[in-house]
């Protein structure tokens, strides 16, 4: 699959633990052709805020699917908790693979990027040069990055799963130290940078 999705839904205070099974049950009953690769909760960062990215088959699925979110009274069964959602469209980096379903984590940092108009090729020039070497034995995995089609342009997400926060603070210091990442002339690309820790829902797909 290369085309993804990214919906982020922020929810009432201690809702979540409502929420899930109903978004469990929804996503569940998804149509053909569309995947659920991961659903997580916000550990560090905003907090109450679910993220659920799923993958499609193709455009023409992809566009089925937001028809029916936009035009149902409520798409994913937690309208009562939400008090904002947003649905992003991202295309995979074309060099990388996801990982497959199972225990990565359980810490999954998503980190998003804002760029500068021109940003975006040299953006996947650097990750295709340096990826590899930071995503190493040595270091840790990536679970994919993405380009946004959608929204505010150019932008890129990349997922990061880690067993511990200390496995986190000691690979990013160490990819730093080596000189191993981020990537070559990537800091002029950059104009913004988010991140939020989450944890995986327990139906997740990655663990």
């Amino acid at each position: 699959m290369e085309l993804y999705e990214l919906i982020t839904f922020t929810l009432r205070v201690r809702t979540p633990s409502q929420a899930l099974p109903r978004l469990q049950q929804t996503l569940s009953d998804a149509p053909d052709g569309v995947r659920l690769m991961g659903c997580w909760l916000s550990e560090i960062g905003q907090q109450n805020r679910i993220a659920v990215l799923r993958g499609f088959a193709d455009s023409h699925i992809r566009q089925q699917e937001r028809e029916r979110c936009v035009l149902s009274s409520d798409a994913f069964g937690i309208g009562e908790f939400v008090l904002t959602q947003q649905i992003e469209d991202y295309r995979l980096f074309p060099f990388l693979v996801p990982l497959p379903p199972g225990t990565h984590g359980p810490f999954y940092e998503l980190r998003e990027y804002d760029l500068v108009t021109s940003g975006l090729a040299p953006t996947l020039a650097g990750w295709r040069k340096a990826v590899g070497q930071r995503t190493a034995d040595t270091y840790s995995s990536v679970y994919a990055a993405f380009y946004a089609t959608s929204g505010r342009l150019p932008r890129y997400l990349h997922i990061w799963p880690y067993a511990s926060l200390e496995q986190r603070l000691d690979v990013r210091t160490r990819a730093v130290r080596d000189g191993t990442w981020p990537p070559e002339n990537s800091a002029p690309q950059l104009q913004e940078m988010q991140s939020t820790v989450y944890l995986p829902a327990a139906f997740s797909p990655l663990q």
